[in-house]
Formats: C-alpha cells, sequence, structure tokens
C-alpha cells in the first residue's frame, strides 16, 4: 500500500489524527517512537533548523523536496508535507506535487498566500485571489500520479475576515481539495463555524503562542476535525532545552520558546525586515 493510501485508511476512520510537526531525521524518529500514525513536515521547522533561516518564503522547493525524502525514510508513517504556496505559478505547482511524490509523501498542504509567504500566525500576511489559487490547486490535483492527499489552506481568514476564508473554503472543497485547511482562526467561536459550514473533512493546526487559542483534542474530535498538526509541539521545547544547555554551559541569559514569533527570533527575522523594502 502506498502512504497516501495508508493515509486514506487512517482518515476514513472518521477519528482525529494527530501529526506532530518534524523537521528532521531525529523529530522524526522521536514521533515514530512516541506511536504517531502520522507526522507533518512543518515548513517553519525545515526552515529554522535545516537552514537556520525564518518561515517568510525563503526555503526553496528542492530544498524541500529533500527534506521530505529524509524525513519519509526516517518516520515509517505517513508524512503530511508543507509545500507553501507551491512555489510560483501552476506550473511549479505541477513540478512540487512531482518532487513531493518522489519523495514518497503522503499529503501535500497547498496555500492561497502571496508569494514570498510568511508563516501563518505573523502578521502582514496576503492572498492571491480565489481564481489565482483555485488554477494552482487543479494544477497540483491533475498533476497526482497516484492517489496523493491534496490540502488546500486558506490564509485570507486574518486579512480579510471569517466570511471570505469560508468562502475559500468552500470554492477550494468544490474544486476537489481532499481537506480543507483554514489557517488561523481567532476566536473559538470562530473555529466552530468553520467546523459547523465547512462540508469538508478538515485540518486543524494547533499553535501554543499563535493566533489561535486553545482548544482540546477532543473538542476538535467532537467538531469533527479530520486532522491536528501540531507544528511546534517539538521544535519549541527543543529549541528551549537548546538555550538551557548552551546558557548552562556560559552563563548566558536565556528566554523560553513560547511561539513561533519567539522562535524565529533566534534565527534573527529581524535582519530580514528591510530586504523588501
Amino acid at each position: 500500500m502506498t502512504a497516501a493510501g495508508e493515509l486514506r485508511q487512517l482518515l476514513a476512520r472518521k477519528q482525529l489524527l494527530r501529526a506532530p510537526g518534524v523537521f528532521d531525521g531525529v523529530s522524526a524518529h522521536v514521533a515514530r517512537r512516541a506511536g504517531f500514525h502520522a507526522v507533518y513536515l512543518t515548513g517553519a521547522g525545515t526552515a529554522a533548523f535545516g537552514f537556520g533561516l525564518p518561515d517568510i518564503g525563503l526555503v526553496t522547493q528542492s530544498e524541500m523536496a529533500e527534506r521530505a525524502r529524509h524525513i519519509v525514510e526516517a518516520a515509517g508513517v505517513p508524512v503530511i508535507a508543507d509545500a507553501d504556496t507551491g512555489f510560483g505559478s501552476p506550473r511549479n505547482a505541477i513540478r512540487t506535487v512531482h518532487e513531493y511524490e518522489q519523495s514518497g509523501v503522503a499529503a501535500i498542504q497547498l496555500e492561497d498566500q502571496v508569494f514570498p509567504k510568511r508563516c501563518g500566525h505573523l502578521a502582514g500576511k496576503e492572498v492571491v485571489t480565489v481564481d489565482t489559487f483555485l488554477r494552482t490547486l487543479d494544477a497540483a490535483l491533475n498533476a497526482r500520479r497516484g492517489d496523493t492527499v491534496i490540502i488546500a489552506r486558506t490564509d485570507a481568514l486574518g486579512p480579510e475576515g471569517l466570511n471570505e476564508g469560508l468562502n475559500r473554503a468552500h470554492r477550494y472543497a468544490a474544486a476537489g481539495a481532499d481537506l480543507i485547511f483554514v489557517e488561523a482562526p481567532q476566536t473559538v467561536e470562530q473555529i466552530e463555524r468553520i467546523a459547523t459550514e465547512v462540508n469538508a473533512p478538515l485540518l486543524f493546526n494547533v499553535v501554543p503562542g499563535g493566533t489561535t487559542p486553545p482548544i482540546d483534542d477532543t473538542r476538535l474530535e467532537e467538531l469533527g476535525f479530520a486532522v491536528a498538526i501540531y507544528p511546534g509541539a517539538l521544535m519549541m521545547p527543543a529549541t528551549t532545552a537548546m538555550l538551557q544547555a548552551a546558557a548552562d554551559l556560559t552563563g548566558a541569559a536565556y528566554e523560553a520558546i513560547n511561539s513561533p514569533a519567539d522562535l524565529f527570533q533566534v534565527v534573527d527575522i529581524d535582519s530580514w525586515k528591510d530586504a523588501d523594502a
């Protein structure tokens, strides 16, 4: 059975599938040893741990596909892989799907941000038009050479409001996306509306210290979410542990990593602020 077929079987159970964020071979092995049935290759974690970069669209398609291959080998369970915006035009999205499939991933996540994208829980996001993303999504769906799961993520809720986020969720589901991901709801009421109003399998992003309020897994399952990803569950405490270990050796002060913004400070996000000015 393919990895995508295995993931589809897991989704068919109609139970919340929990996938921790992984970013290197060690984190993939840790997730496997803990008994998770799937993992999430996080773009933020790959940028930070693989290249010492913030999640602002700096990692390339080939770099992500190569990292995906190593994660697939180490994890031993289906890998849900972040593919940002598809890395360009619909043509680029086609090649992204092919490269990711060759890496062995089970699912590919595409989003509707303007390129270069940025972490979904940072301010300043912009989104492309619905029709622009639908062309990318259609290209990705038609590019599949097997049963790869395609996830459509919308970041419209932050810059354009919940109603536009819901509108895009409906449009992307109607276009054939296998899972719908409405990024960064800001209240529990918004989470509940997404679950109630979007008639499609849903993915939820658990980000401590991000825009979305805490909500437990039991409630997510009650609301009918199919997948919950935890991009920072391993990388934030891992970074804190390294900061503490280094401080123990040098006596330097450190602060715990409690949010994506904290992590991106470690990799000098401020040094990039004037690059597009």
